[in-house]
């Protein structure tokens, strides 16, 4: 803020002084002179040429331009460089453009080398209609879409945040730590690097700004306070300057070893070879990132003429910065000489718009690739990453690309071996602290190594609850001394499936008086306050609690039922034995048995003595046969065949009738004691009934909430023995009608009281019990499956449920399709039984006519 405060002053000078200072500098001078034959163009050039970046990139212009007038040697014009010393400082930088514009009079300035120097000789270049040509300020702060006279010949910071973050998702990392330099080349970049890694849900912890003016001490204590972190992750996008102070403090204090993982963006990447030998060795097991530069026959030429053993791509974009200028000054040679003088006496090109406008088109093949401007800056689409060896230096390992992503080439050109193998990238990686490749991949976290473990809350549940979570404590510190319980099972068992250590030391959730000191809630808050790591227990999965913790997958079932109290009511009806038949089926029966005796009557007749005599007689054996039929129960002989046949089918209607009957009067003898006494939720609303939850359970908002219930209506209860006493007295009497509670606690609840009290209604649904940490935690995952894996073993399961809830709860859901609600069995229900059974007397009562000659015959006999 200061340097910028110092760059406006020094413009607001330069600008307040007198017109004539200003126009008639040149008014006996031409920004343009002829050198023989040839016209000569001036052009600025801003380096900061004590850095080895500007000794390198001065180095690359000067080839350039030897180049290029030697393939045309028949253009008719010359650039004529006029360079100047930023001195890496914003104000010089201003003070050196407007001293090329005013005295040099240039057409176009290629610089300066940073973007903190860049943003102010860009608004000069507005003002004056100068292009100005950029080779290395990429931060995205300011960009030629803002400003239309300026062009950046590099790529824009923004194009390496796609391979950046594909990187990150690939490794599967969930959480970041950024490093970057407090200059408008790291502020400008970081607010885009976090937005996309949020967007693949990874969280940037932590940003550590390292300053210009940090001294060694400052950026020890900084990296200390990085490694008391559990994030092991750390992406650093820096300069080269600040990266050759920053890494060799990393080594000495411990960072760059195993488990750590160190990514750097371009900005060092491209520029590690002019980084002292102690610095480069400091960065082993590196990933970086950096433009891909294809290995063509004009760049192998290149370096064969100039004995360029090394390239580097700013020098390369440097070079191919100046052939873009050369060509596009060469087509707009008439108007070198005309200026026009503008506001505050600043001269003002006519020139400078024809020459932006054939920038913006050019194109040819250069050393860099394909040079080709789209929106005033050149576009990246191919990125090399690279790993850094100690003995090696820096060794391409794959490569990127908008379509592809991140895959393997074969020998760098351009060929794709095998899409798909990002595995076998992975392989040739070797990370920090390592010397060899196919290790697996750090993790990307770990416990910090000062020795600190992981702070575990407990809650306090009632007794009747301790079957999930049981403690002891010391009162003084509050660590818990014994702890036992269903979930503290659960989350050891988990705890022996990672792949890891994680020390940890459990504390109870507890006031001085040994009551649990709030809500689920308000201990779920204690993570995001950073007083506890995680929390184990009996903690149920709901939306708004994950807008501050991260739970795992649930290890319990699901839901909240509604419990009430049982009528204890018996019927009082003298006639209830006639519910379980229909009248249609009793007259149905009363047909079948008339039918019976009548036919097994006529069939024994003619045979059986015993059933002969008066008519009176006859007709009341008729009766009494049939009805003692089904129980064997008659003392008469069957002598006909066809008559024990019919018998027969008459036993196995009436036998399968009565079952039927038994069954039907049990079912409505023993629902009818079971029936709820409110069979849904609306039903209490409209009764303006109390019911119970759960104290410090979420169940309260759902019940406020999700079923409307007023709050003045409900009533929290601390243990099994409150809710059955409640239950039993009713609203009337100052309990409640219902309760409402988690699964797991009504099923141990019924257990107890199974007869007196059942489910009703529906199960609002939750997600269960699950462990919490804090957001973005790369724990979940790991915890996550190995709680998949722990409830996926059945019987390990139920060991753990017989040992903490030895029951099996008999208890009936009540239900609207319940026998209770049937109005007995009907005729229809046993239709084709008695169809079956009139179809088999017809035909005997035919066979009968048929033996007998005629009805006369049968008429006369019963008279």
């Amino acid at each position: 803020m200061a340097s910028q405060i110092r760059i406006v002053l020094f413009i607001f000078l330069l600008f307040g002084r007198s017109k004539y200072c200003f126009s008639a500098v040149h008014e006996n001078g031409s920004a343009n002179s002829v050198g023989g034959s040839k016209k000569v163009v001036r052009v600025g050039v801003i380096l900061d040429s004590d850095s080895g970046v500007g000794r390198m990139t001065r180095s690359y212009i000067s080839m350039a331009i030897s180049d290029f007038y030697a393939t045309y040697p028949y253009y008719q014009t010359r650039i004529s460089l006029s360079e100047k010393n930023s001195e890496k400082d914003a104000v010089v930088a201003a003070s050196a453009a407007l001293d090329l514009m005013k005295n040099d009079g240039v057409q176009a300035i290629i610089g300066p080398m940073w973007s903190t120097e860049a943003k102010f000789v860009i608004s000069l270049g507005n003002k004056a209609q100068i292009p100005i040509i950029s080779i290395s300020a990429s931060s995205p702060s300011f960009s030629p879409s803002q400003n239309p006279f300026f062009i950046r010949t590099c790529r824009d910071d923004k194009s390496q945040i796609k391979p950046l973050v594909s990187i990150v998702q690939q490794f599967g990392w969930r959480q970041v730590i950024v490093i970057y330099e407090d200059t408008e080349f790291g502020n400008g970049f970081i607010p885009y690097l976090t937005d996309s890694l949020q967007q693949i849900e990874t969280r940037v912890v932590y940003r550590s700004v390292i300053s210009a003016s940090s001294k060694r001490q400052s950026i020890w204590k900084e990296l200390e306070k990085i490694k008391a972190m559990e994030t092991r992750a750390i992406l650093v996008h820096m300069t080269a300057s600040f990266g050759s102070e920053l890494f060799p403090i990393a080594e000495e204090a411990g960072m760059m070893s195993k488990g750590y993982v160190w990514i750097i963006t371009d900005g060092l990447s491209t520029l590690l070879d002019p980084i002292e030998k102690n610095v480069s060795d400091s960065i082993h097991g590196v990933l970086g990132l950096r433009p891909y530069v294809p290995n063509t026959k004009h760049l192998e030429e290149f370096k064969t003429r100039f004995n360029v053993s090394e390239i580097n791509i700013y020098g390369l974009w440097a070079y191919d910065t100046i052939w873009a200028l050369a060509k596009s000054v060469e087509l707009v040679f008439s108007h070198l000489n005309s200026t026009k003088t503008g506001v505050g006496g600043l001269r003002v090109s006519e020139l400078g718009p024809q020459l932006l406008e054939k920038l913006l088109s050019t194109r040819f093949e250069g050393l860099s690739g394909e040079f080709r401007l789209i929106r005033g800056q050149l576009q990246v689409e191919k990125f090399e990453i690279i790993n850094v060896r100690r003995t090696k230096g820096e060794e391409v390992i794959g490569y990127w690309t908008e379509k592809k992503e991140i895959y393997i080439d074969s020998g760098g050109n351009g060929k794709v071996a095998n899409s798909s193998s990002i595995d076998e990238l992975k392989e040739r990686i070797i990370w920090p602290g390592y010397y060899h490749a196919k290790v697996p991949p750090p993790k990307g976290w770990a416990i910090p190594v000062s020795g600190n473990k992981l702070r575990i809350g407990i809650p306090f549940l009632a007794d009747y609850f301790k079957g999930f979570v049981d403690i002891k404590w010391d009162p003084k510190t509050l660590k818990v001394t014994n702890i036992t319980g269903f979930s503290y099972d659960v989350f050891v068992a988990a705890l022996q499936k990672l792949p890891f250590d994680v020390p940890h030391e459990f504390f109870a959730y507890v006031n001085n008086s040994g009551q649990m000191n709030g809500t689920y809630n308000d201990l779920l808050y204690q993570i995001k306050l950073g007083n506890y790591d995680a929390v184990v227990g009996d903690t149920t999965i709901i939306a708004n609690r994950t807008a501050y913790v991260d739970f795992t997958l649930p290890y319990s079932e699901s839901g909240v039922w509604m419990v009430v109290k049982v009528k204890d009511e018996k019927t009082k009806s003298i006639w209830i034995f006639l519910r379980p038949l229909k009248w249609t089926l009793w007259l149905t029966i009363a047909v079948a048995f008339l039918s019976t005796g009548f036919i097994v009557w006529i069939l024994e007749r003619r045979t059986n003595i015993d059933l002969r005599g008066p008519t009176h007689q006859q007709l009341s054996e008729v009766f009494l046969f049939s009805f003692l039929t089904p129980v064997f129960a008659h003392g008469e002989r069957v002598e006909n065949h066809w008559s024990r046949f019919v018998l027969t089918i008459w036993v196995f209607v009436a036998f399968i009738v009565i079952q039927s009957y038994t069954a039907s009067l049990a079912s409505i003898l023993t629902v009818q004691r079971m029936q709820p006494s409110f069979v849904n939720v609306n039903e209490l609303r409209m009764k303006d009934c109390y019911v119970g939850y759960t104290v410090n359970s979420y169940v309260r908002e759902l019940l406020t909430g999700q079923l409307n219930f007023k709050k003045s209506r409900l009533r929290p209860y601390a243990s099994h023995e409150e809710f059955h006493r409640a239950l039993s007295k009713g609203s009337k009497n100052g309990g409640v009608d219902a309760m409402f509670e988690e699964i797991p606690y009504a099923k141990l609840f019924l257990s107890k009281y199974c007869s007196r009290y059942t489910t009703v209604g529906t199960t609002y649904k939750s997600d269960g019990f699950g462990f919490a940490f804090p957001l973005g935690s790369p724990l979940v995952p790991y915890m996550s499956r190995a709680i998949l894996n722990v409830t996926e073993d059945h019987k390990k399961m139920e060991e753990l449920e017989l040992k903490y809830f030895s029951y099996q709860s008999k208890c009936q859901v009540y239900s609207s399709t319940s026998p209770a609600n049937s109005h007995g069995l009907s005729a229809v229900s046993f239709g084709g039984l008695f169809i079956m059974m009139g179809l088999t007397l017809l035909f005997f009562c035919l066979i009968f006519l048929v033996k007998s000659g005629c009805v006369r015959t049968c008429l006369r006999a019963m008279l």
